[in-house]
């Protein structure tokens, strides 16, 4: 005979409390001090100058059949971007920019 919604749902919850608990832990940021953020935004930009150079390079290779592809069109217009336009002084904030 077929097992009903209700008691199907019984037998597994009760197989669950029958088992070892599932443990979950929250993963913890590492301990030490904060970045701030221009230093966040330093290495953002560091970052992000890495991949153009990767994107630059991946262009530099592409076969000739892909020369006039979206893909191309895309990564010249990733290498073409301004990175030195994000590379500005931010505020320190709290009446420290003085």
């Amino acid at each position: 005979m077929a097992l009903s919604n209700a008691e199907r749902q019984r037998r597994y919850r009760e197989r669950r409390r029958a088992e070892e608990p599932i443990r979950r832990y929250a993963v913890q940021q590492p301990q030490g001090k904060k970045r701030s953020r221009p230093q966040r935004w330093a290495a953002a930009l560091d970052e992000l100058r890495t991949l153009q150079e990767e994107y630059q390079e991946w262009l530099d290779n592409l076969p000739e059949a892909l020369a006039h592809s979206a893909t191309a069109e895309k990564l010249q217009a990733i290498t073409e971007l301004d990175l030195e336009e994000l590379d500005v002084e931010l505020p320190r904030g709290f009446g420290r920019d003085g």
